[in-house]
């Protein structure tokens, strides 16, 4: 019993001395970072008289409730709640949350929602895309 308390013991400070040594202690580099962050794309400024013509052309109505184009869909997110919405979903700006949710509208779900729902528009092309978000964030 003895000899196994010694021989524990003499691992224990062979273990605690071989981290001693002449070099010294280590400590993590910083790592250079060439370049900058990528920034939020930057929202062309849109109209919002054509945003409420596209909000009609396209059926947005069907599914979203917004009051400033007379709709009551239930399918989607009510968009009289949209700035709400993007403050919770933390994405940004709500210009810019607004966009992509109709660029990439599976990028970020509303939640109680189901992904896979509301169909993508990019085919819409970005201006068309402003103009819907200049209807869909203007102030009343």
């Amino acid at each position: 019993m003895r000899r196994a308390v010694l021989a524990a013991a003499a691992l224990a400070a062979a273990a605690g001395l071989a981290g001693c040594g002449a070099e010294g202690t280590t400590r993590p580099l910083p790592v250079a970072v060439v370049g900058t962050l990528p920034k939020a794309t930057a929202i062309t400024k849109g109209n919002p008289a054509v945003g409420k013509q596209l909000y009609a052309q396209n059926g947005c109505g069907g599914c979203h409730m917004f009051t400033p184009a007379g709709s009551n869909g239930k399918v989607g997110p009510d968009l009289d709640h949209l700035a709400a919405d993007a403050q919770k979903a933390n994405q940004g700006p709500l210009d810019q949350y607004t966009f992509e949710s109709i660029k990439n509208p599976n990028g970020y779900v509303v939640p109680g929602f189901k992904a896979g729902v509301m169909p993508d528009f990019s085919s819409l092309g970005d201006q068309k895309i402003a103009d819907l978000v200049a209807f869909l964030t203007q102030k009343s």
